[in-house]
């Protein structure tokens, strides 16, 4: 926004109060404010409800997976089974009692988080109504296809595998760019 346009929009009063200049402060003032906002914080977390307590664990996580998807590097422990499994921690849930919120076989439950069985797009849809809406589905899926991508681009013994089955090969190089 130009200048004139602020000057035209706004009176001196408010152009003044929405700039935040910045301040030095001395040792000592910033362990006063780190102090004070150590207590701040303190307070603001002894007095939040169960439910908002809920809440912001539930962003946390959900923060986590996105940076963990959206990140270029893979890591094996960061499954589909290790998320779901901090998110029933996280709520503080029992795996039955879960099974039974969302309508699987404990088993089956029980066979997802030690990632002896993937998920189906039921699963992704129904821990995403369970979580209120707050962990998309989306986001759960491509939790899995991040470890497939990894699995296919990785999986030599399965390149050596399939390449049996391919009788011909086209005959054009590709160049890196």
């Amino acid at each position: 926004m130009s200048t004139k346009k602020i000057i035209q929009d706004y009176t001196p009063e408010e152009i003044v109060e929405s700039f935040v200049l910045p301040v030095e402060l001395t040792a000592k003032q910033q362990e006063v404010a780190a102090l004070q906002l150590s207590e701040h914080r303190a307070n603001r977390k002894a007095t939040m409800a169960d439910d908002e307590k809920l809440q912001v664990k539930l962003l946390q996580l959900k923060y986590r997976l996105e940076n963990y998807i959206y990140r270029e590097s893979y890591d094996p422990k960061y499954t589909f089974g290790y998320f779901l499994e901090k998110y029933l921690d996280l709520i503080n849930i029992k795996k039955k009692e879960f099974a039974n919120d969302i309508q699987i076989h404990s088993t089956q439950l029980s066979n997802i988080i030690k990632n002896r069985r993937e998920p189906n797009e039921s699963l992704y849809i129904r821990l995403e109504l369970h979580s209120n809406n707050t962990i998309p589905a989306i986001d759960w899926f491509k939790l899995t296809e991040k470890t497939k991508e990894f699995m296919i681009n990785t999986n030599a013994a399965l390149r050596t595998r399939e390449s049996k089955y391919v009788t011909r090969k086209l005959a054009v190089k590709m160049v890196e760019i």
